[in-house]
């Protein structure tokens, strides 16, 4: 299985949730941080040949001495761009960029009409490959007149003549971004398998390809955020060769993307019910880059996923931040275990955690009760913690976390990290962005089930189903002589769906739908027992206990014990 982390492809992001990043990576800055504003020079140095005369090859390296950055001309003397584009965005800005640059434009279809509208002057594929367009489109570019003009080396003298020979001109740029599949395929459950072939895309693949692969001639531009840096760089104010293979590198990360998901879909739709394909491409892009890691001294940064699997996913990947400081790690960390342990209650539910454990946890009709019985369950960890809702917050519910006091002292207010919530009042993010300038509030849809679940070990990775399951997912039996009456055994479901949440060992006890005490990662699970006992206090008698795993058979006197002594 391999696991490919990628960035920057406009045809994933464009449909998505608003990230969480605020800034680009240190990695793509040098193509993205630019102006959009661009001046032109009118007066450039450049050698002309006239029309259907080829150039040699001593002219071409006295192009190349004449200018930093300077192409070889195709045989008509003139620069040419090929422009054939899905995303249509800024298309009649990079247009104009590059003819006032002195290119002539070759484009196909839909682009080519957008360009001449906007007043730009476009040669039609067709007249360059003297080919019409066959086959419902599926062949337009897919000719020697083409790809020859994009794969020929400019050093190497037998490729020159070979276009010479048949009079096929250079390309020095091409703009392609692909057909929409993964919008098409993830926007509807109800698109036929033909019209997902149809959205295959091949021939711009193959031109992204191509121009990727002689990048030391062909500028390549998959992305419309990039228009802006390539036209700085023709104007030789910016950029090295550095700057053509981070394009190159994107461009076939764009490319391996689009595999990804068409692969992915393919599967899906041919192997029926199998969950584990043989091998497996996860496509991400990186949403932002963090300031460190776990720890200080290691580098780090956040990855969306982007596969079909993951679409309407919800999660902390595609949450919504309202206010406060950029998420860090840890904090990814912490909001996604608070995020799954409260999507797994149906009734209104407050959880509040702590270096991924939830140290408090309670539904209640009434949402502020339950956010007060959540603090109360151990408030020391609490504080400094992150508190998710499964429900809207509101002015009322708003004002309760801004005010509420630590049970510890009655005096400090409580101090959290992040606020989670599926959606907010106007009102209630008002109150929410007073109590602190740092307070980070996040907006979440549900995480959906059935995602697979993937953990990484030295020179592998681990794959499994989700541990989606909710107590409506299964059969409680009750083994023992004396059957629990039915507010004890909706405290076992209680228990039981926030035990899963815990990490192994793990022990919760709670009553009345209100964790009261929990145990959490001993080497023996028996001492986790003791620390949730001591949690609980006084308030463990009648209360339900889970646990994540059997006891021991050595330790079963021990625990019928603690249940006798404490009545639970």
């Amino acid at each position: 299985m391999t696991v490919a982390a990628l960035r920057g492809f406009s045809e994933i992001t464009s449909s998505r949730a608003p990230r969480l990043s605020r800034s680009p990576s240190n990695a793509s800055r040098h193509l993205h941080q630019l102006p959009r504003t661009i001046s032109f020079s009118t007066h450039r140095e450049s050698l002309f040949v006239p029309r259907n005369q080829s150039i040699s090859c001593s002219a071409v390296a006295m192009a190349d001495g004449m200018a930093q950055n300077a192409e070889v001309r195709r045989p008509g003397g003139q620069k040419q761009a090929l422009i054939s584009v899905s995303d249509k965005r800024d298309i009649a800005y990079l247009g104009s960029g590059l003819q006032a640059l002195g290119f002539s434009i070759v484009s196909t279809g839909g682009t080519a009409s957008i360009l001449e509208e906007s007043g730009v002057s476009v040669t039609k594929v067709e007249e360059i490959t003297s080919f019409p367009e066959m086959l419902d489109g599926r062949v337009k570019t897919l000719h020697p007149n083409v790809h020859g003009g994009i794969l020929a080396r400019r050093d190497k003298d037998h490729h020159i003549a070979d276009l010479n020979k048949h009079g096929i001109g250079t390309f020095d740029v091409v703009v392609v971004n692909l057909y929409p599949f993964y919008e098409t395929v993830s926007s509807s459950t109800s698109i036929s398998f033909e019209d997902g072939i149809e959205n295959i895309d091949i021939g711009g693949h193959t031109l992204i390809r191509a121009a990727a692969k002689n990048h030391k001639d062909v500028l390549v531009v998959v992305d419309a955020s990039d228009y802006p840096a390539l036209l700085q760089f023709l104007q030789g104010k910016q950029g090295s060769e550095q700057f053509r293979r981070e394009l190159a590198w994107k461009a076939f990360q764009h490319a391996g993307s689009y595999d990804s998901v068409v692969s992915e879909w393919l599967w899906k739709q041919s192997m029926g019910g199998e969950r584990f394909p043989p091998s497996l491409t996860v496509p991400m892009t990186q949403g932002c880059s963090l300031r460190y890691g776990e720890n200080p001294h290691q580098n780090a940064a956040f990855y969306i996923d982007r596969s079909l699997s993951a679409v309407n996913g919800g999660g902390i990947a595609t949450a919504i931040q309202h206010h406060g400081k950029e998420m860090s790690y840890n904090n990814y960390l912490d909001a996604d275990a608070a995020w799954n342990c409260v999507s797994d209650f149906k009734s209104p539910t407050c959880v509040i955690v702590k270096h991924t454990n939830p140290c408090g946890v309670a539904s209640r009709d009434d949402i502020i009760e339950a956010y007060r019985l959540a603090v109360t369950a151990d408030p020391v960890s609490a504080f400094g913690g992150i508190v998710a809702f499964n429900v809207e917050v509101d002015e009322d519910l708003a004002k309760e976390i801004r005010e509420f006091r630590s049970p510890t002292d009655g005096v400090s207010r409580m101090f959290y990290e992040i606020v989670i919530a599926p959606k907010y009042t106007e009102k209630g993010l008002e109150v929410l962005r007073g109590k602190s300038k740092d307070l980070r509030i996040l907006e979440a849809k549900k995480t959906e089930k059935g995602m697979l679940s993937l953990r990484q070990i030295g020179g592998g990775w681990l794959v499994q189903d989700p541990d989606d399951l909710t107590p409506q997912d299964i059969k409680f039996n009750a083994v023992s002589e004396k059957p629990p009456k039915e507010s004890v055994l909706r405290d076992a479901e209680f228990a039981w769906t926030c035990v899963k949440h815990v990490k192994s060992n793990a022990i919760v006890i709670a009553k009345n739908n209100c964790m009261l005490g929990m145990g959490s990662g001993q080497p023996n699970r028996l001492e986790s027992l003791r620390i949730a006992l001591r949690k609980a206090g006084e308030e463990v008698k009648g209360a339900s206990l889970a646990s994540d795993a059997f006891f021991p058979f050595a330790w079963n006197d021990a625990v019928e014990e603690a249940c006798a002594r404490e009545s639970l």
